[in-house]
């Protein structure tokens, strides 16, 4: 099985391998959900990993007792917020020098596509980017970039990081053990996904109209 196979069945089959998860490593899981959470905010080069999906399946999990709902939104709140810190702190003392060597891990329309939304939003990108796959993991990093200070950072940070969380695993567990959604988890996760990257969708093709009618 290759990468990219392994992360597609990883992504659409996130109750059965949570489920394994929970089975095999018990209270380890927490610390497992938190280096996810962590890794997929916190470096800009794992935008890949399962961030929506994996918060909806958690809060499902936790609706059925096997995880602990208030531990599991205080820790992966951390990691979320933990995570954006990190990720503004490698833009702010690294971002420029890893621009420089043109380095292959971060495509250039993933920074052009962040760009896009601060132009468009300014600070509240932070909170906005999210419910954004991809840009997500880039915006604190473009953040570092710039010019925001932390402190404005922190704020949108810290806003953004407890929304995100809270509203996901909120949603698996209200809604992740309903019948007709826990029987077709796997569609369900796609709409997740599908959702989540209609804002980019929009804003691409909103570009792409708008250029192509100022073509002469």
């Amino acid at each position: 099985m290759d990468a990219l196979t392994f992360i597609i069945d990883l992504v659409l089959h996130l109750d059965k391998h949570l489920g394994a998860l929970i089975q095999s490593y018990g209270l380890v899981t927490y610390v497992i959900l938190f280096a996810i959470i962590f890794c997929e905010t916190g470096l800009v080069v794992t935008p890949f990993l399962p961030g929506d999906s994996l918060l909806f399946a958690a809060g499902s999990f936790a609706a059925l007792g096997v995880l602990n709902p208030w531990l599991l939104f205080l820790l992966l709140s951390l990691a979320a917020i933990a995570g954006d810190s990190l990720n503004y702190a490698i833009g702010h003392n690294l971002g420029a020098r890893i621009l420089a060597r043109n380095n292959r891990l971060i495509k250039k329309e993933h920074l052009d596509r962040t760009h896009q939304f601060y132009e468009k939003y300014g600070g509240k990108t932070i909170i906005i980017a999210r419910f954004v796959p991809i840009v997500r993991t880039l915006a604190p990093f473009v953040a570092g970039l710039g010019s925001m200070t932390y402190g404005r950072f922190l704020f949108y940070n810290i806003s953004g990081g407890l929304l995100w969380i809270s509203t996901l695993t909120a949603a698996g567990y209200f809604f992740g053990q309903v019948p007709i959604i826990k029987h077709n988890f796997s569609l369900v996760i796609v709409a997740i996904i599908i959702i989540s990257v209609m804002p980019a969708i929009i804003e691409v093709l909103r570009q792409w109209a708008a250029a192509k009618g100022q073509k002469p």
